[in-house]
């Protein structure tokens, strides 16, 4: 009778160990889709593929179908006028089945302590609903302003991690804080 009991407790032991291999195993093949808005100057772009060699995962380009200046000043002037009337630029682009992706990061450049009217669109786009958005952020100095609170507002089924900022003159050498942020959150070891 002994040994019939401790039998059970070690298949159910053994049960209960393969369950939680299993959440585990689940939780490490979470699929990541990095998505970014960037400027001619790459510099979300380059923050975006620090991220995609950490992670893995696939790369999205967000493209509006009309491209802003090229003159930094007359971005920021048109930028202003979007974010004030609420203008959204239709995007050239869609990511094919973005049901398959668990985690999404958003990368944008803060303009007017925000993200990007493009991103803004890129949000609306999408049902996030379940999904983890890990948000970064390119800056000269404004850090993140409202950007993480505005993609809470825009994605609210959705889970939002700690968002990173990086100054923008110091994109090719942010990989350590890159690396760094993505252990803090648990998303890579």
């Amino acid at each position: 009778m002994k040994t019939k009991s401790l039998l059970s407790v070690i298949i159910i032991m053994l049960f209960i160990g393969s369950l939680n291999v299993c959440a585990q195993s689940s939780t490490n093949q979470k699929k990541a889709l990095i998505v970014y808005y960037s400027l001619r100057n790459g510099n979300t772009r380059i923050v975006a593929e620090h991220i995609q060699k950490s992670v893995g995962g696939d790369i999205f380009r967000i493209e509006t179908v009309n491209d802003y200046p090229s003159v930094y000043n007359e971005v920021t002037a048109q930028a202003k006028r979007e974010l004030e009337s609420g203008y959204r630029p239709p995007l050239k682009n869609k990511v094919k089945d973005f049901s398959q992706y668990d985690v999404i990061y958003i990368g944008s450049p803060n303009w007017w302590n925000t993200i990007a009217p493009a991103v803004m669109t890129f949000l609306e786009s999408y049902n996030f609903e379940g999904k983890t958005i890990v948000p970064f952020i390119t800056h000269e100095g404004s850090r993140l302003g409202a950007s993480v609170t505005d993609i809470k507002k825009m994605a609210p089924k959705a889970t939002v991690l700690k968002g990173l900022p990086v100054r923008g003159g110091s994109v090719n050498e942010a990989m350590p804080d890159v690396q760094r942020w993505l252990k803090d959150l648990g998303l890579i070891k």
